[in-house]
């Protein structure tokens, strides 16, 4: 999958598209999903141009790869879903097979509610 400059994750870091901002910082962006699947249910993207989670190992620095998944966990605190608050699912979505819609490199973060079987 080749990384589109226009797919709507890469205009929402531009500013193009208005988003409902959770957190941010030189690396990351998070903000709560337009379509929520779940009570609680947010994206935690890159600032980078990554496609996917491949790409973004491949690819990324340390630093962007540290201050991600440190970021996850971090939106999963301020969110009131982490480990102690009853826990949370993340999902990345990675090519065709794995039903990847918009090529740029998001975790979703889902809690609130008990979320069920993961695959069935």
């Amino acid at each position: 999958m080749e990384y589109d400059k226009n797919n709507i994750f890469a205009k929402i870091l531009k500013g193009e598209i208005p988003c409902k901002k959770i957190y941010e910082n030189d690396y990351v962006l998070s903000f709560h999903d337009v379509n929520p699947q779940k009570k609680i249910h947010a994206l935690v993207i890159p600032k980078g141009q990554y496609t996917d989670l491949d790409d973004f190992v491949q690819n990324a620095k340390e630093k962007e790869i540290y201050e991600f998944f440190k970021a996850i966990s971090h939106v999963a605190k301020m969110l009131k879903v982490s480990n102690v608050d009853g826990g949370y699912r993340t999902l990345s979505n990675i090519a065709n097979n794995g039903g990847q819609e918009v090529p740029h490199l998001h975790f979703h973060i889902f809690g609130g509610e008990k979320i069920g079987k993961m695959v069935s």
